[in-house]
């Protein structure tokens, strides 16, 4: 499976570039053989205007099921359109939609952990799910952004199945350490493939640090972007993660009687 990461500078609050810039690069990816597109959080209207944001907000996700399901059917390719703001009767969410290469929305999550040192969740409505799919035969798991510091909900996707991990995100560049440390750890750790996409460039006062990447089960970078707009793709061999776990096999030695999480 050859997965393409999408790293965006996403513009605050433009609505219509952001669209339009969003579809230009998924094109791009899928001509260079990609098999699963990964987009950024947020990316039609960045994290995140403070003022008007449900008036800015995908109407329950209309126009990000519309092009990304046409997109998906006609380049036949798996998308994972990254996250958008969207609202649902009052409420805004911060969704992330999976596409087949059919054009089916084939999973829908909302973040679960809202970031409150920015005043996320005065404006958004938390998700109440976990999100797992299948792309290809590959079962997968998604969370966006700040989710990827709770490493019990990643080890729960993992438990359900998954072996592959999409990570969209807006992460700022002052805490790229932080960004690149905890996905190598959450690939490592449960023993799968994740595949992190960032946003880049400067939305309001917030730079972003970019450097998607995309991990094996061993923690070792199979592509890495830098800090600004680009695309990366990695062929990724799942046969691997069998070898891995014969030889260090967490799942059978962990001992969940004694946890309590």
């Amino acid at each position: 499976m050859i997965i393409a990461c999408c790293q965006m500078d996403v513009r605050l609050g433009e609505r219509a570039y952001n669209f339009a810039r969003a579809e230009a690069l998924v094109r791009r990816a899928a001509s260079q053989g990609a098999d699963v597109i990964l987009l950024p959080e947020t990316w039609n209207l960045g994290f995140f205007p403070r003022e008007g944001l449900a008036e800015l907000a995908d109407p329950n996700g209309e126009n990000v099921q519309r092009m990304f399901g046409t997109l998906a059917r006609e380049l036949h390719v798996n998308i994972a359109a990254g996250s958008a703001v969207t609202v649902r009767g009052e409420k805004v969410f911060n969704t992330a939609c999976v596409f087949d290469r059919e054009g089916a929305c084939v999973a829908a999550y909302d973040k679960t952990h809202l970031f409150t040192p920015m005043g996320e969740h005065e404006s958004f409505t938390p998700g109440d799910h976990l999100c797992t799919f299948t792309l290809d035969g590959v079962r997968c798991g998604l969370i966006i952004c700040y989710d990827l510091r709770f490493p019990e909900l990643t080890r729960s996707l993992v438990l359900q199945g998954a072996d592959l991990l999409f990570v969209p995100a807006e992460w700022p560049a002052v805490r790229l350490l932080h960004w690149q440390t905890l996905n190598r750890a959450r690939a490592i750790e449960n023993q799968i493939f994740l595949a992190c996409c960032n946003g880049c460039g400067t939305a309001g006062e917030t730079v972003y640090g970019g450097h998607s990447a995309i991990y094996d089960p061993w923690g070792e970078v199979k592509a890495e972007a830098g800090d600004g707009e680009e695309i990366i793709l990695a062929d990724c061999d799942f046969a691997v993660k069998e070898q891995i776990r014969s030889s260090i096999n967490v799942f059978r030695d962990r001992r969940p009687e004694l946890y309590h999480v």
